[in-house]
């Protein structure tokens, strides 16, 4: 439909001719269970009387328009997602009434019954052009406007929007309205509804501004996992924190929280009405980093009611700039004003490599990304927008000072408040706030693409002192901007049982080769770590010494961040083909038993996992994996009962498990005939055991399906259809294909967790078939599942386990001849490049 395709010129004329007075949306979500009537009248004035515009509204059934009294006929003004508008007057009021459907896709107004109780449950999900799913508008974010909806619902339901909820007016026949007061000025993409059963708990902020009402909501079948006591702690620190720190009020009256199933993303500012996953209720144990991430979430989710809700970009261009602050923020925060206070060293152990991998990828782009029409918004919006950006702008924080950068804030907000604006008037609040110009600055960083390299190169004297130091700065030839940066450099020395920081240097790094005059005649340390303190976004490497003190000993490292470099350094030296997988894989095992930082614990496993199943050399591949995996089962009998090191290295073995020594704990653990102390077999790790199970062929469909009756929920399904997916029988695998890839009607993240577990290493027989497979569905799959869930299957069920040269050709034998969409050609071109990236790194490892 490329009526659906808004370009940034039609945007920026239909801006210059219009003015936005109003909008109200009359909503009957009573009237069918696949449709619900909608009822926009939008107010509007126009700059050019006698000039032409359109509405957009998409995949409606529209039964009459009406435009300053005219009715005009649907079958000749509505086309193509679009209504044509012409002959317009100053002052202007359409009237759309159309039938809407309900989405089970996660946009537009999505529509869920949950099996555990058949209640029903409803919200809505916008970002980037989807409120023209429900309602008619004028769907770009610089044509803001104040909203009032009115919804028509069963009587028993909670109905939640933007404005504070109403008392309902009951209607008779068990229906009820909820007339909302009119909103703020806000753009339609953040615009809400919710409605269903949910459970309400209300509470209030008492803040130095006044109070702001709370509300928590969720599914009637999670109320016992709603830790409410922690969700309001986290809210009122978040409050307390960002009405500080911006120097602004919150400015939309209350603030609710609603927990929503089958969710697509994390979470969504919407104003004063945020939706989040309801996985974010865990219904059985979790590790920190899982507490430490939802805390996140929730704050990068509140700070955007300032960066993007009450000041909004023009166009989605600044996209990455809402993005990048609001994570940015939300690790300040964080590390600020919560418990988790080593926020920025998860930061560095997980979300930063997203970033970085993201920056080496082909489909690569500058932070500020030219996003020309809604189908680059949707290519754009992607880890360089959040990791990379976030990263960025911690520098940025760095570079002009936090005062400075609070001062620039506060004035940002109030000269803008409930407009639009552009980065450049962020920018500019900021030189006038700090002094410095940063126009250069922002072409450095925000208008090039692709991550720096920063190696050590010295020379020793007689006395083993540095008679030089320099850092020598690459860059990849496909994107070969060197930068400025500025970094910290440490000096580590191994005294006693713990590796000291002799020596901090911090210094600017600019062009090929900076000289490190500070450090001449400095011992050479144990340990010498380039970026010591994280203040660039750059890989880093470690010299010969430095990673046989590692190898040997990471955990005497007590400083959690500075082992969080460490650890990236060698993961991105393994991912580069500079350290072996074997090596890698050894150093993980050594070290990450004495981890402390939540994210190190659970995520460097899933980075040894890869590095023994992708980047090990074939020949030697089963040696690496066993290995492994014997490693896993010795770190769980070791680790400390009832710690996140159990429990992860239980979840790592469950994947890895594919002896009879590891399949048979597995099996004795799940039949609770085996047990080890700390470690409780709840639901989800059931789950995770069988998956282990089901991939290395040990359990049948009969025994997911009695599994399944045990946890007859919407997760449960989810598990289950995982379990099946990661059988290593041709039957299975069909099964999950045309489940996932096939069936458009499949629930989204069912669709989601079979595309997950459908690759598993060593299953190369009954995969090889599906590598072809994947090639022909690529061709028509945006078109025939749509973005959300054609992404989702093209990112992750590209057959990156079977990385080989005879996969590489036959992936560039498509490429060279395939006239797909583009954002398809995207996902499969990430697929080759990790293809290509593991080929290198079996070639390292075979040399040993």
């Amino acid at each position: 439909m490329p009526g659906t395709n808004l370009t940034r010129e039609e945007a920026q004329a239909r801006a210059a001719l219009l003015d936005v007075s109003s909008y109200t949306v009359d909503l009957d979500l009573t009237t069918d269970e696949k449709t619900f009537a909608s009822r926009t009248t939008i107010a509007f004035d126009c700059t050019e009387p006698g000039a032409s515009t359109f509405a957009d509204l998409v995949g409606a059934t529209v039964s009459s328009v009406t435009l300053n009294g005219r009715e005009l006929d649907p079958a000749q003004v509505y086309a193509d997602s679009r209504i044509q508008l012409d002959g317009l007057e100053a002052s202007n009021t359409l009237v759309v009434q159309a039938d809407c459907a309900y989405s089970h896709t996660g946009e537009g107004l999505h529509r869920f019954v949950d099996p555990a109780d058949d209640r029903v449950y409803t919200y809505t999900q916008f970002e980037v052009p989807d409120a023209r799913r429900v309602y008619t508008t004028f769907e770009q974010p610089d044509l803001k406007s104040v909203f009032t909806f009115s919804v028509t619902a069963p009587e028993t339901w909670k109905v939640v929007s933007n404005a504070p909820t109403p008392q309902p007016r009951p209607v008779g026949e068990g229906k009820a309205v909820w007339d909302f007061e009119p909103t703020k000025p806000m753009s339609t993409y953040i615009t809400a509804i919710v409605a269903g059963e949910y459970h309400e708990v209300l509470d209030v902020y008492q803040g130095e501004h006044g109070d702001i009402p709370l509300g928590h909501y969720c599914r009637q079948s999670l109320v016992e996992h709603l830790d409410r006591e922690e969700l309001v702690k986290l809210t009122k620190a978040g409050f307390e924190f960002f009405e500080r720190e911006f120097g602004y009020p919150y400015p939309f009256g209350k603030y609710d929280q609603l927990y929503v199933p089958e969710y697509n993303m994390g979470a969504m500012e919407n104003a004063g009405c945020v939706t989040l996953r309801d996985e974010y209720l865990p219904r059985s144990r979790q590790p920190r980093s899982f507490y430490e991430f939802r805390c996140s979430v929730i704050l990068h989710e509140m700070a955007h009611m300032w960066f993007g809700d009450l000041v909004t970009m023009k166009w989605w261009d600044d996209l990455w700039l809402n993005e990048s602050f609001a994570e940015w923020a939300c690790y300040h925060a964080e590390a600020e004003a919560t418990e988790y206070i080593e926020a920025w060293t998860g930061f560095t152990n997980a979300r930063k490599q997203t970033g970085y991998r993201a920056d080496q990828l082909p489909s690569t782009h500058p932070i500020a990304a030219d996003n020309y029409d809604l189908r680059a918004v949707e290519v754009n919006f992607d880890m360089i927008t959040y990791a990379k950006g976030a990263s960025v702008l911690k520098q940025l924080v760095a570079w002009v000072g936090i005062e400075p950068f609070r001062a620039g804030l506060s004035q940002y907000f109030r000269d803008h408040a409930f407009a639009n604006s552009e980065f450049k008037d962020l920018l500019a609040a900021l030189e006038r706030s700090s002094g410095r110009e940063l126009a250069g600055w922002a072409q450095e960083w925000l208008q090039t693409a692709g991550v720096n390299t920063l190696t050590p190169q010295f020379e020793l004297d007689e006395s083993g002192a540095y008679a030089s130091l320099s850092v020598r700065q690459s860059a990849a030839p496909e994107q070969p901007t060197l930068r400025r940066h500025r970094i910290g450099i440490g000096l580590y020395d191994q005294v006693g049982e713990a590796l000291v920081r002799r020596r901090y240097i911090e210094t600017d790094v600019e062009g090929e080769l900076s000289e490190i005059k500070e450090a001449v005649g400095e011992q050479q340390p144990d340990l010498l770590l380039l970026n010591d303190g994280d203040l660039t976004y750059a890989k880093i490497r470690l010299d010969e010494r430095s990673l046989a003190t590692v190898v040997g000993g990471l955990s005497r490292l007590e400083d959690s961040l500075a082992r969080a470099l460490v650890w990236s350094a060698a993961w991105d030296m393994c991912r580069d083909a500079e350290m072996s997988a074997t090596d890698f894989v050894q150093l993980v095992l050594a070290n990450i038993g004495d981890e402390t930082d939540s994210w190190g614990v659970s995520r460097i496993p899933v980075y040894a996992a890869q590095a023994a199943t992708m980047y090990s050399a074939p020949e030697h591949r089963e040696d690496v994996k066993g290995a492994w995996e014997r490693g896993l089962r010795d770190l769980l009998v070791e680790a400390a009962p009832g710690s996140d090191q159990q429990l992860t290295f239980c979840r790592s073995l469950a994947s890895a498990a594919r002896t009879s020594e590891s399949v048979e704990l597995l099996e004795a653990l799940l039949a609770g005939e085996r047990t080890l102390e700390g470690l409780d077999v709840d639901q989800d790790l059931r789950w995770s055991l069988l998956t282990g199970l089901a991939a290395a062929g040990r359990i049948t469909e009969d025994r997911i399906a009695e599994e399944l009756g045990r946890d007859n929920t919407i997760s449960g399904q989810e598990h289950a259809a995982a379990a099946r997916a990661a059988r290593p029988t041709a039957e299975a695998k069909a099964q999950a294909w045309a489940s996932a890839v096939e069936d458009e009607n499949a629930p989204n993240e069912t669709a989601r967790s079979i595309v997950l577990s459908f690759n598993r290493s060593g299953q190369d027989e009954v995969l090889w078939p599906y590598a072809e497979k994947y090639l022909s569905q690529a061709e028509d799959i945006w078109d025939r599942l749509g973005t959300h869930r054609a992404s989702v299957v093209l990112e992750h069920i590209f057959p990156r386990v079977l990385a080989s040269q005879e996969l590489l050709d036959r992936v560039d034998q498509w490429l060279e001849t395939t006239d797909a969409n583009p954002a398809v050609q995207r996902y499969v071109r990430e697929g080759r490049a990790d293809v290509a990236r593991a080929l290198a790194g079996q070639r390292r490892d075979a040399e040993g």
